[in-house]
């Protein structure tokens, strides 16, 4: 294709994204930017739409791009702006500082995306892999009942209920608690394996049996950890967006971990997905992701989920900016940093 035709269908999807309706050739050449005729239009239209980037919807409707046009006009032909300073400024103080826990940064750009697009936001976070067990308590809470707490350096708590046969005496609640910490202390959620516990567990039953099942609870508690967390935010809006089968998104929502293949296979920068690409359960949708980094490790994606007329060149900067300033705030990098990295990394 020529550059002509690149550019009507650039100017196709951008007015397609604005109203919602079939585009013709008399709202192509009212365009500044486009020099030509209404018959070129139409003739150049027409061959899009031969070459599959365009459909028309009815016979004497205009054209809407397909799901390829919006790849090619993702990929090869958008633009999107910078952020001004005063978008910069208010999704710093929606998002928190170096202060705000990790975990509320993140729930924090959900909310704000979700905000800003009116879309639903899907979040995975890996970062509880990439922290260290700070403490591990067992506390009595009644009759033979102990809940285990487990906190690791990020903030995270985790905590189960445990019923044991027999009610500890002080003295074995102290060595368990210290077997606990000198075992776990410090280690890395990443290093936690199934190997390591059968040897835990072997060890305190050398001292007492019924000690075993809180090594099994600990257990538990760091698989959770150690497993991908998958949050959808915002599902509702999907619902009442008429471009998707509602059918299809019920179906979705219901089935959030058919996404964890979508978001491990999300690389760094901004990346696009169309539901018609795949086997993503809501067909005619798209899925923006961008993955966001600790100390140079990835460890989480954030993103939206909506309709293929989704207003990418207002999304991609959004998306773009928080999951760079999650980076640097979980990092401990400085401003100027970031703002460094930004100015360079900025389409």
């Amino acid at each position: 294709m020529d550059d002509r035709k690149l550019k009507i269908l650039a100017a196709v999807v951008d007015e397609y994204v604005r109203t919602g309706e079939p585009v013709g050739s008399k709202a192509i050449c009212s365009m500044s930017h486009i020099n030509v005729s209404a018959a070129t239009v139409r003739n150049d239209m027409a061959v899009l739409e031969q070459l599959g980037y365009l459909e028309q919807p009815h016979t004497s409707a205009g054209r809407v791009p397909t799901f390829q046009g919006y790849r090619l006009y993702v990929d090869k032909l958008m633009s999107p702006p910078q952020l001004t300073d005063d978008e910069k400024s208010r999704l710093d103080e929606m998002l928190g500082d170096k202060d705000t826990p990790e975990e509320l940064l993140i729930q924090n750009a959900a909310t704000a995306l979700s905000e800003l697009t009116q879309c639903a936001v899907v979040v995975s976070d890996q970062a509880p892999r990439f922290s260290v067990i700070s403490k591990v308590e067992v506390i009595p809470t009644g009759k033979k009942l102990y809940v285990i707490l487990l906190i690791t350096s990020n903030g995270n708590i985790k905590n189960k209920a445990c019923r044991l046969e027999f009610d500890l005496s002080n003295e074995q609640l102290e060595f368990f608690t210290h077997y606990v910490e000198e075992n776990l202390s410090g280690v890395s959620v990443d290093e936690l394996s199934d190997e390591m516990f059968d040897k835990m567990v072997a060890a305190v039953s050398a001292y007492m049996v019924t000690l075993s099942p809180l090594v099994k609870g600990i257990c538990e508690l760091s698989e959770d950890l150690r497993h991908q967390e998958i949050t959808v935010k915002g599902g509702e809006k999907l619902l009442s967006c008429d471009d998707l089968d509602k059918m299809e998104v019920v179906k979705f929502i219901g089935q959030k971990h058919e996404l964890t293949e979508f978001l491990d296979d999300a690389f760094s920068g901004i990346q696009v997905k169309f539901g018609s690409e795949g086997n993503f359960a809501i067909g005619n949708s798209s899925m923006i992701l961008s993955k966001f980094s600790k100390d140079g490790k990835d460890v989480g994606s954030l993103g939206i989920i909506g309709p293929m007329r989704v207003d990418y060149k207002k999304v991609i900067p959004y998306i773009e900016y928080l999951t760079q300033k999650i980076s640097y705030l979980m990092s401990g990098d400085d401003e100027n940093t970031f703002t460094a990295a930004e100015d360079t990394d900025s389409p």
